[in-house]
């Protein structure tokens, strides 16, 4: 088995971490000085130019990341793209509404306002990053408070919840009297 580089362990930590790594986490990580690592970054340049790898060392914010070549990206739009989430339920879409009309909300008044459990579809909706816990409802206990992202704004095209549609009807008939 080959030595291990400092220079294959620096590759190696920015492909692993799939994300920024500032400079500081590398040294620590790599053990060297900042100026080692300085010219460390330069070797892997000019090794990935030399490569014809199509990725490239980019700098950020004193963090780095492996990154396509940015002439590259044009040519991997279909890889690229998020895969579609499957549409929405009913039910998902139906607890959505009264989350974003009525937030913050509890589990117990979602339920009671749709006349049906709502655990698993507040799980789905928390994984899609569009319902989130605010806080805790001050009574016995204690129950969790939900309300929208602005993932939620973002996904459905809205600046703020000003932005939301007016309910055809009174939006608290026959919901959460008192």
């Amino acid at each position: 088995m080959h030595a291990v580089t400092t220079h294959a362990l620096l590759c190696a930590s920015l492909l692993a971490a799939g994300r920024p790594v500032t400079a500081r986490e590398l040294c620590s990580s790599l053990g060297i000085s900042p100026e080692g690592l300085e010219a460390a970054i330069e070797a892997l340049r000019a090794t990935l130019q030399d490569a014809a790898l199509g990725i490239e060392v980019d700098a950020a914010a004193d963090a780095y990341q492996l990154v396509v070549q940015p002439a590259l990206v044009p040519h991997l739009g279909p890889l690229l793209a998020p895969r579609p989430l499957p549409p929405l339920s009913s039910a998902s879409v139906e607890t959505l509404a009264l989350v974003a009309y009525h937030q913050p909300i509890t589990r117990g008044e979602l339920e009671a306002a749709r006349g049906a459990s709502c655990s698993s579809t507040l799980d789905t909706l928390q994984e899609r990053e569009l319902v989130k816990v605010v806080g805790r409802r001050d009574v016995v206990g204690r129950p969790a408070l939900f309300a929208t992202t602005d993932r939620f704004l973002v996904e459905f095209g809205l600046r703020s919840l000003e932005d939301l549609p007016e309910l055809a009807e009174d939006p608290n008939a026959g919901f959460l009297r008192g």
